[in-house]
């Protein structure tokens, strides 16, 4: 499982073997004794099967990331809240400042048994957490762990066990969203209905060539560089991106992939896309600012920006579901909350992140107007704040579109490593050019994106 972050920058996947280290953590639990996990030593209860039991009381330690200078208030509420709930708990906050190393300094805390109590984490950092046994499992811990959480996304939070087995290990956090952007002065202009936007991938590749034919230049559909729409794009048309281990690539052996290149070669060679921009690292919100641009970025958070910098071009956009093509659903890639499998008190700090990421608390943080994000539970998504809309504010439209598809959207969203792009998008480039022919391009893609893979990219 690979994913993206909330920022919306592609992840490096990192690939990990994690080594036991064996280490003494005395056992503190209910059930005392002790038993490994992931190498170090803990209490019984905390692995194996039966519920998770014990008193709510003792010191833990919170890791988040990269959320303690814009939201110290909140969070710091919510620590108070819990502890006046739990008299004789302490939570002690700490911040990790998220940069490139956050994975690998994770996993030495966990290799060290010195893990977080209850840790923020993303898909990857789950993966391989999970793995080797470092988080709770909540599947055997606490079965009622899911009912809060928006099923699809509650469902799609899986992974691999030791054994292989899929297991729930996290709580489903906050997370991005996904829409639809477009200036809607623009979309008339080539003779488009702002009130009739594509459901499919190829669709909107259509009403993009029309735009090439009436904008003779003066304005494009989107930016040509392909490592804007992948892999996204396909996995919405319901292209198999990776095989289901993850070890290979398949994307070149499904035809709606070569349709795909087809597409945006057909596109650029018509002028629906700057001819500059084939291999350019633009912001496409910048462009899309200076109102030449008819579709805008996807992230809701882009419309904060609009407004902020270019509140003209802000009052033509309009905005609409993302396409859901092939798939039926969006996907994301949420934050989550874990719980050490190490932790001494391991009852605390699971009725602690079960505090943290309930309803209501989401929702308090949701409505923060210093921050974009969306909750994971059907009340939070549910609230008058995201469902009533009063005028035509483009913000406030998205924000309900999102939150409407948020509860059908699953947490399986693939994002490639920064070489596996590279290599990628630099066949697609050449077939948009004309110097390879789509087929001929995905293969040698996937090929290189498959080299790899195997050298552990």
């Amino acid at each position: 499982m690979r994913a993206r972050r909330l920022t919306g920058s592609l992840t490096c996947l990192v690939v990990l073997t994690l080594t036991a280290a064996g280490c003494g953590l005395a056992g503190g639990g209910s059930d005392g004794g002790d038993a490994t996990a992931g190498g170090c030593k803990v209490d019984k209860g905390n692995v194996g099967s039966g519920k998770l039991s014990g008193e709510v009381k003792g010191k833990i330690t919170f890791q988040t990331t990269n959320l303690k200078k814009d939201f110290g208030k909140y969070f710091n509420g919510v620590i108070d809240a819990f502890e006046q709930a739990h008299p004789g708990t302490e939570v002690n906050w700490i911040d990790d400042p998220g940069d490139a190393t956050f994975t690998q300094r994770l996993v030495a805390d966990a290799q060290g048994c010195t893990l977080p109590d209850v840790v923020n984490i993303n898909v990857n950092t789950a993966v391989a957490l999970t793995k080797n046994g470092y988080l709770l499992n909540l599947d055997d811990k606490a079965p009622d762990a899911g009912k809060p959480f928006a099923p699809a996304l509650w469902k799609s939070s899986m992974y691999a066990d030791a054994d292989g087995k899929k297991v729930h290990s996290v709580l489903p956090w906050y997370s991005g969203g996904i829409v639809q952007t477009f200036n809607t002065d623009l979309m008339k202009k080539a003779g488009l209905d702002p009130a009739k936007p594509p459901t499919t991938v190829l669709g909107l590749f259509d009403d993009a060539e029309k735009i090439a034919k009436a904008s003779g230049g003066e304005y494009y559909a989107f930016l040509a560089n392909p490592q804007l729409r992948i892999p996204a794009d396909w996995q919405q048309m319901g292209i198999k991106i990776l095989s289901p281990d993850g070890k290979k690539f398949t994307f070149a052996d499904d035809p709606k992939t070569a349709q795909w290149v087809e597409a945006m070669t057909k596109l650029y060679k018509a002028g629906g896309m700057p001819r500059d921009s084939l291999s350019s690292t633009q912001d496409p919100a910048n462009v899309y600012g200076q109102g030449k641009l008819v579709y805008g970025p996807t992230n809701p958070n882009f419309l904060r920006f609009i407004q902020q910098n270019n509140p003209s071009v802000y009052k033509k956009t309009g905005v609409a579901p993302f396409m859901l093509d092939a798939l039926g659903h969006t996907v994301g890639a949420p934050q989550y909350i874990g719980t050490a499998s190490t932790s001494k008190n391991a009852s605390t700090a699971l009725a602690f992140g079960r505090f943290l990421t309930n309803a209501e608390n989401q929702l308090a943080w949701a409505k923060d107007p210093n921050v974009v994000i969306f909750p994971s539970t059907t009340a939070s998504l549910n609230d008058p704040f995201f469902q009533s809309v009063k005028g035509d504010d483009p913000f406030a439209e998205a924000r309900k579109i999102v939150a409407s598809d948020r509860k059908t959207a699953t947490a399986d969203e693939i994002a490639l490593t920064p070489g596996e792009l590279n290599a990628i998008s630099a066949q697609i480039q050449l077939a948009m050019q004309g110097k390879k022919s789509a087929e001929d391009a995905l293969k040698e893609a996937q090929s290189k994106a498959n080299q790899l893979i195997e050298q552990g990219s």
